[in-house]
């Protein structure tokens, strides 16, 4: 029998729109991977404008995590926009506003500190596209599939990969203004695309309330706060990790500028494609159990980095391991959100999801910084790490597993 919870995340559409989907869904993830890239060109390149502008070690933190906490506060009124005005608008709106700083930090910003960090503030409009496509997405399929469809789209979060892998590569080939303007470029064929081809779902929720009423209506949801702390540690622990991985490599480890970013980038690329799965693991078995197993996995590998091992082979499996299982607790969060979450409220729940996991990956480079710069030695933020991810693990298997009756007044529970 259909409960009043059910209709209210019943799916936006009911009929076949499997082309349509597809198509939606994979313009969707284009868009995140190419505004995560904008958003990922800085990090790359920070040993390299430590060395140029004689940074210290908190000031190099600093340089990577600006854009990060932009892009995750960004989320919160992108996500309530997204639920009014629709993907279909705000894809091509967001990608057209990351072209202006991309092209700032290339041509100019990049050769001060002070440009750098303004550069680096608005890049962060890039990271805003994730609360776009999330509700996007969301409201084109059926609850059974939206894990594994919202799981696809956060593969797009690869964009990071992109920038690694080749942003090192295009300024020793080229120059520092290279893979600053390609990738205006590519944000503006992108809107271009976009705005011809996307389209709304059939039957979108559109909420009629104002915006600051609706963000505080998704606040007060239960699944909005629990979501927040556990995406605070899976997604933060991933972003945190790919914008100071080369840093970390290259002081913990010796490694070259190069040899760190493809490093980096393996982590990436392990963390994009476990994403998905996270996310269709979660339609078939639970999320809570997904996002329990991935926390333990982070404790664990968290634990053994510590000791700074050598990286063949202790070091890179624990690395390789925290990753995937990053990825993994990262689609899982998402697919909670999409299983519980008023359907009219789904942007709105993911802008403050977004914007916490965003948060959580401003933090730990910071933290890692000030204590490489104290004592020299990474470990006890890696320990710190480890500490949080079994505390998100406890909440995972008592209130987020088992949410009480009140939750079930306000939320569809998934398990």
């Amino acid at each position: 029998m259909s409960t009043r919870e059910d209709r209210a995340v019943a799916p936006a559409v009911e009929h076949d729109n499997g082309g349509p989907r597809a198509l939606m869904l994979t313009l969707a993830t284009i868009g995140f991977a190419v505004n995560f890239w904008a958003w990922a060109l800085i990090s790359p390149l920070a040993p390299k404008f430590q060395a140029a502008l004689h940074l210290s070690s908190f000031q190099q933190a600093l340089l990577v995590a600006v854009p990060v906490v932009v892009g995750s506060v960004g989320r919160i009124p992108v996500g309530a926009l997204t639920d009014r005005f629709g993907g279909r608008v705000m894809f091509p709106l967001v990608s057209l506003a990351t072209i202006v700083p991309v092209l700032y930090l290339g041509l100019s910003g990049h050769t001060s500190l002070t440009g750098l960090l303004v550069g680096g503030f608005f890049l962060g409009i890039g990271g805003t596209a994730f609360a776009v496509g999330v509700p996007f997405v969301n409201a084109w399929f059926p609850p059974e599939r939206r894990g594994l469809a919202v799981g696809i789209f956060g593969a797009g979060m690869g964009g990071t990969a992109i920038s690694a892998l080749t942003t090192v590569k295009l300024v020793k080939a080229y120059s520092i203004t290279t893979p600053f303007v390609i990738t205006a470029i590519v944000l503006a064929i992108y809107a271009v695309v976009a705005g011809l081809l996307l389209r709304d779902a059939p039957g979108r929720v559109v909420p009629s309330a104002p915006l600051m009423r609706r963000l505080g209506s998704a606040v007060k949801l239960r699944i909005t706060w629990q979501a927040s702390i556990l995406y605070a540690v899976a997604f933060g622990g991933y972003v945190a990790f790919s914008v100071y991985l080369p840093a970390y490599l290259k002081t913990g480890y010796g490694l070259a500028q190069a040899d760190a970013a493809n490093r980096m980038a393996g982590f990436v690329l392990l963390a994009v494609v476990m994403r998905p799965v996270g996310g269709w693991l979660s339609d078939r078995i639970s999320a809570t159990r997904v996002l329990a197993v991935a926390l333990g996995v982070v404790a664990a590998g968290a634990c053994v980095q510590a000791f700074t091992p050598s990286l063949s082979p202790l070091g890179t499996i624990a690395f390789l391991s925290m990753a995937a299982a990053l990825g993994a607790g990262s689609g899982a969060t998402f697919a909670l959100v999409a299983q519980r979450a008023p359907a009219n409220q789904v942007g709105s729940v993911t802008g403050v999801v977004g914007a916490a996991g965003g948060l959580g990956g401003f933090v730990p480079p910071l933290i890692m910084g000030a204590i490489y710069g104290e004592y020299g030695d990474y470990a006890l933020g890696l320990v710190l790490l480890a500490v949080v991810a079994l505390g998100a693990l406890l909440l995972t298997v008592t209130a987020v597993a088992h949410p009480t009756r009140s939750g079930r007044a306000t939320t569809r529970v998934a398990h």
